[in-house]
């Protein structure tokens, strides 16, 4: 009998254990995360050569909803940009685009297998600076000298994908951001309207993170 009892126990403490590891595996885990930009601004007629290279920085939370599916918002300053070709009836030239937002995407996270995941939503920035260069074979529309920060959409929202692994504590990912706001304001010139520049953000970044 006296047995029975310990077996009992011994059981009853296995499943305790094994309760509680399934309990901190499916908990909420909260860390930090950087990694490198390769950014570009896409348009009818994009150059795949025009990329700046940048970087992004900053926190994250993941909230377990089942095993195999969690929720992980995200707030982090991020750079993004292009240089720019340009060519219509009132100059030609060359512009480069360097734009610092702050980001938060709130991304669904899959698990593929245990160490593999997939992560899609879409996320919102906010533009807190901009800085512009310009070469240009015409002097009535020198941006370099004329735009600044205001002169951009301070608002940039747009669909986020990629796909990530995970090594205990550490994570290793790919992820696109696709733009669906226009970068540039409506202006206008000469009694003609315009958008400068007409072009929404691109964004490729290779990114690690650390659970705390």
């Amino acid at each position: 009998m006296k047995k029975s009892k310990n077996l009992i126990y011994a059981s009853l403490l296995v499943c305790f254990a094994f309760t509680g590891i399934k309990a901190q595996e499916n908990a909420a885990k909260f860390g930090i995360k950087g990694g490198v930009n390769f950014s570009n601004l896409y348009t009818e007629d994009v150059d795949d050569n025009n990329v700046l290279t940048g970087f992004n920085v900053g926190v994250f939370a993941k909230l377990p909803i089942t095993n195999s599916i969690a929720i992980q918002p995200e707030l982090y300053y991020t750079t993004k940009g292009a240089e720019v070709i340009y060519n219509n009836a009132f100059v030609d030239g060359t512009g480069r685009f360097k734009l610092n937002y702050i980001e938060i995407p709130v991304l669904l996270v899959v698990n593929l297998t245990e160490n593999f995941n997939f992560q899609v939503g879409p996320y919102a920035s906010y533009l807190v600076s901009g800085k512009t260069t310009n070469e240009s074979n015409g002097s009535t529309f020198d941006f370099e000298n004329n735009l600044d920060t205001n002169d951009f959409n301070k608002i940039d929202a747009g669909l986020a994908a990629g796909i990530g692994i995970d090594l205990k504590s550490m994570s290793l990912g790919v992820r696109y951001n696709y733009g669906l706001t226009t970068v540039g304001k409506e202006r206008t010139y000469a009694g003609t309207n315009y958008t400068f520049p007409d072009a929404k953000n691109s964004v490729m970044n290779v990114y690690v993170s650390f659970a705390l």
